[in-house]
């Protein structure tokens, strides 16, 4: 059964000056109030769902699944050059497909590796 759609916790911190008006201003830029926009970014970030990170975090999300999809290719055809093979087309075309659709799950767990590191 899917949980009741009511809010019934707070979570209650405090910030400097400094710090209130870098949260509202990342607020107004999404057009949210500042309690939305902080619950939204909490929950994502718990999440680990990029698209609602509010600029940096999505385009990190995507620069590293970029990053990892690129690496995947260069790599393979790096190693099969080095055996003295030569790819084909269809070979370049399934080392692609197969980079783009792993890119995404390889830069979230990244990231979330990334993330945990930095509380160690």
């Amino acid at each position: 059964m899917a949980e009741p759609n009511f809010r019934t916790k707070q979570i209650c911190i405090r910030v400097n000056e400094y710090e209130y008006a870098q949260l509202e201003r990342a607020a107004q830029k999404s057009a949210k109030a500042l309690r939305a926009w902080c619950r939204e970014v909490l929950l994502a970030s718990v999440n680990i769902q990029p698209a609602k990170l509010n600029g940096t975090g999505v385009e990190a999300y995507a620069f590293m699944a970029e990053v990892l999809a690129l690496r995947a290719i260069l790599l393979n055809v790096v190693f099969k050059q080095a055996k003295g093979e030569t790819l084909t087309a269809e070979e370049m075309q399934r080392l692609i497909d197969r980079a783009d659709s792993d890119k995404l799950k390889k830069a979230r767990e990244r990231l979330e590796q990334a993330s945990g590191s930095k509380a160690s």
